[in-house]
């Protein structure tokens, strides 16, 4: 028979707050249950008050001289608490930075798809670092990447804020993108890449080249 693990899930914290009998020191300041000022008196006495409100003395101001106390109800303050922590974690958003690499001599379809990465990327409200990785004598120009992602920064136009301008960084230059207020828009993504689709080489037939001609069969 199999022995049940007993040390498998993790204890519940202890609420380290001190409360009514909790709180050992002679004396503390005294919040009363409106929010008013009642001043310094005896822990006795501020935890005899409590009672004839039927509330709890809690110390909300440990380090204090003397420690600050409230009179409330403790059960519905630590509700009131959860669910100010939950309300704020909701509201917090989690900002991940995606890095997007280039080449000083980039092809202009390879540029293009990539830029419609950083699109993606910005209008899913990340951040995106940009890149331009240098080999061998293409050190000798920076320039050029610069060049790149300026023409980026300008072509990504209202949709990203530019963080880091860009930067030597080793054998690389890095350019750090954030997204704008209007970041993730509806319709504002689609109108970005359409610009890209519009931006791309159009493919020209050889000279003297024909349209294909469909031949019927009784044509034969």
């Amino acid at each position: 028979m199999p022995v049940p693990r007993r040390f498998d899930r993790q204890p519940p914290e202890r609420d380290t707050t001190r409360i009514n009998e909790r709180i050992r020191v002679p004396e503390v300041r005294l919040i009363d249950e409106t929010g008013g000022q009642v001043g310094i008196m005896k822990t006795q006495e501020a935890l005899r008050y409590a009672q004839s409100k039927d509330l709890d003395l809690v110390e909300v101001a440990p380090e204090a001289k003397p420690p600050v106390c409230r009179v409330l109800d403790y059960s519905k303050y630590k509700y009131e608490q959860a669910q100010k922590q939950k309300a704020a974690r909701k509201h917090q958003t989690q900002i991940n930075v995606r890095e997007i690499k280039f080449r000083p001599k980039i092809a202009q379809h390879d540029y293009d798809t990539k830029k419609g990465h950083v699109i993606r990327f910005l209008n899913g409200r990340d951040k995106v670092k940009v890149t331009i990785m240098f080999r061998g004598r293409e050190m000798a120009h920076p320039e050029r990447g610069e060049q790149l992602l300026n023409r980026l920064a300008e072509e990504l136009g209202e949709l990203a804020v530019i963080e880091q301008r860009p930067q030597q960084d080793g054998r690389n230059m890095v350019m750090m993108l954030a997204p704008s207020k209007i970041a993730g828009e509806e319709n504002h993504g689609a109108q970005e890449e359409e610009k890209v689709q519009e931006r791309r080489p159009i493919q020209q037939r050889p000279a003297g080249s024909a349209d294909p001609v469909e031949i019927q069969p009784d044509q034969i």
